[in-house]
């Protein structure tokens, strides 16, 4: 059968949802069960030496036979041995995030390397498009890691990126859930990518303490906060108390780079520390309840789309009578 998507036809895929590369989360375990499950499995390089990386993508590689990616942000300051990692392994598809596609883009795609570019703007989805990437993932304010400034929620970035760009486009922040993924295609979207709802997945690598504080978590749990820096979203801890009072008395970028430290998202994420750490995740937590398998979680979001879809298409065909 032809596959008429165009990021599942991109990317060789049977679902148009693809796992965000979650530092801390996501390792080989977790992207190797997604893309078994039908989607876009992601390995997260952001928290991972190019050693470390090297061993991950090989251990995929053994663990599934289906497409996969590596995503990489560009502000990361060992690029030049990230880049040349997944060059020699081969790796056929790669999500750039945090920094200038300009300098990486053209490199990878001389090496065959399909290329996405993770944005929150319509001016970088256009210095996107320019530097050749093949498609763009538009993440929202309410998407958790690294964020946009201009704090612009999904329903109203989508639509605006749609506009401007001729490729195709992946919605992010806010999405996982079925009804979720059939609002982001209505709004343009051509595919979706889920960070939190697979954070929480068994296959996950982050601290079961982690898990279980993002499904215990409740509205309002979490807040946008280090602007100065890179903006990311953050559940509520004694760590983030200090951000946001350190913020409120007017902490400049310095200040605010020795009160993160080092491995602060290590510290919390990955070793478990509730309270010290950076815990890094989106609003739609609040909507998460339960630890289960990637494979699960994402045939329950495409049966609840299909689901929806069709109610939709009555709900057209009643007002059409």
């Amino acid at each position: 059968m032809e596959i008429k998507n165009p990021i599942c036809k991109l990317f060789n895929i049977k679902y148009p949802i693809i796992q965000a590369g979650m530092v801390w989360c996501s390792g080989w375990k977790l992207a190797s069960a997604v893309s078994n499950a039908g989607g876009l499995g992601i390995i997260g390089a952001g928290s991972m030496y190019p050693d470390v990386l090297r061993a991950h993508i090989k251990k995929c590689k053994l663990a599934t036979h289906k497409p996969f990616a590596v995503n990489i942000p560009l502000l990361y300051p060992n690029i030049q041995e990230i880049i040349d990692v997944v060059i020699e392994e081969e790796v056929k598809i790669i999500f750039s995030s945090a920094g200038n596609p300009a300098t990486w883009t053209s490199i990878l795609k001389a090496s065959g390397i399909i290329v996405v570019h993770v944005i929150a703007n319509t001016k970088f989805a256009l210095k996107a498009q320019e530097e050749g990437v093949d498609a763009i993932v538009a993440e929202g304010f309410e998407a958790g890691g690294h964020n946009g400034r201009e704090e612009t929620t999904t329903m109203c970035l989508i639509p605006m990126i749609k506009e401007v760009v001729q490729i195709p486009v992946i919605a992010a922040g806010g999405i996982g859930s079925g009804k979720s993924m059939l609002a982001a295609f209505a709004l343009g979207a051509d595919a979706v990518q889920i960070g939190s709802a697979f954070a929480v997945a068994e296959e996950s690598s982050a601290h079961p303490a982690f898990k279980n504080k993002i499904i215990s978590s409740i509205e309002g749990d979490t807040r946008l906060a280090m602007k100065k820096l890179v903006p990311v979203r953050l559940l509520k801890n004694e760590f983030a108390d200090a951000v946001a009072q350190a913020e409120a008395e007017g902490a400049n970028r310095s200040e605010l780079i020795e009160l993160l430290g080092r491995a602060r998202a290590k510290l919390g994420m990955f070793e478990g520390d509730m309270e010290n750490g950076e815990l890094e995740i989106g609003q739609i937590s609040a909507m998460l309840n339960e630890i289960r398998p990637a494979k699960q979680i994402l045939d329950e979001i495409w049966q609840e789309y299909l689901k929806e879809l069709t109610r939709f298409k009555n709900l057209y065909n009643e007002i059409n009578l």
